[in-house]
């Protein structure tokens, strides 16, 4: 499930492709990728320029000129840019026709990415629900300490929460709590004022590193782009059966639902 480097990776690959390219017309295979009514959806994008694509959590926002629309990737969503005489691959749900003979096409094999329509302002109030982006100055020990001051859920289903942090998924919340060296079940209260820390610096440090690398391939998530993610060979935790700094056998558990990795001898 692509998280926020490999978002991140989608946004800057697609500006380098698209930004500044016309679209024509939109087609919608599938119409229940678009929530909202679709011929509204697809009146506001014809005829529009790209202007910029950004991202906010796990969201791409793309611009064009005077509207803009969200496209959440969910499980497998993705994109790809191919010229408009080739022939539609499976599980091609909406197509942007551009007026350069290029067809910009959302693939997803389960189906559950969506876009929609939204008012294109300064700050885009609609993601005013999330919280600060893990590299945001916002993201800082006193919004940490008072988070966690009385939740006693497990820090990593709190890691995962998107109005806490915005863009932490599954891989990357294992891989913070293993640098930080703590047990993804203790309750987020435990947490130290020191380990809050290093927690903040943890998931800095790891998601930058993430995004440097274009991301983790792994299972079933792959860069339809030309990009193919190099994080997955960074890995310390996720997915590992030994410890690589311990030595110990690494475990598998559910924590909130999720498959969750951790070393018990070094993570207290």
């Amino acid at each position: 499930m692509p998280e926020l480097p490999e978002v991140e990776t989608v946004k800057e690959t697609l500006k380098g492709l698209v930004l500044g390219s016309k679209i024509d017309h939109v087609s919608i295979i599938y119409p229940s990728i678009i929530e909202g009514d679709r011929d509204v959806f697809c009146n506001a994008l014809n005829g529009k320029v790209i202007t910029d694509i950004k991202r906010r959590g796990k969201y791409l926002i793309f611009e064009a000129e005077d509207t803009a629309f969200y496209s959440h990737l969910r499980m497998e969503g993705k994109y790809f840019v191919q010229d408009i005489n080739e022939p539609l691959i499976k599980h091609t749900h909406v197509v942007f026709h551009l007026s350069d003979g290029r067809d910009l096409r959302y693939n997803d094999v389960r189906k559950f990415g969506r876009m929609a329509l939204i008012d294109k302002d300064d700050d885009y109030k609609i993601f005013r629900g999330l919280g600060p982006e893990p590299f945001s100055p916002d993201f800082n020990h006193a919004y940490v300490k008072e988070h966690l001051a009385k939740i006693k859920r497990p820090i990593k289903t709190i890691l995962l929460e998107q109005d806490f942090v915005a863009g932490i998924g599954n891989i990357y919340a294992d891989e913070i709590l293993f640098r930080v060296k703590v047990d993804p079940r203790r309750e987020a209260l435990s947490i130290t004022d020191e380990e809050i820390d290093l927690l903040i610096e943890a998931t800095s440090e790891i998601l930058r590193k993430a995004i440097e690398k274009g991301g983790t391939t792994i299972r079933s998530y792959t860069s339809s782009l030309g990009v193919t993610g190099r994080f997955q060979n960074e890995l310390g935790i996720h997915t590992k059966e030994v410890c690589p700094i311990c030595g110990n056998k690494v475990m598998k558990i559910k924590v909130g639902g999720r498959g969750t990795y951790f070393c018990p001898s070094c993570q207290k």
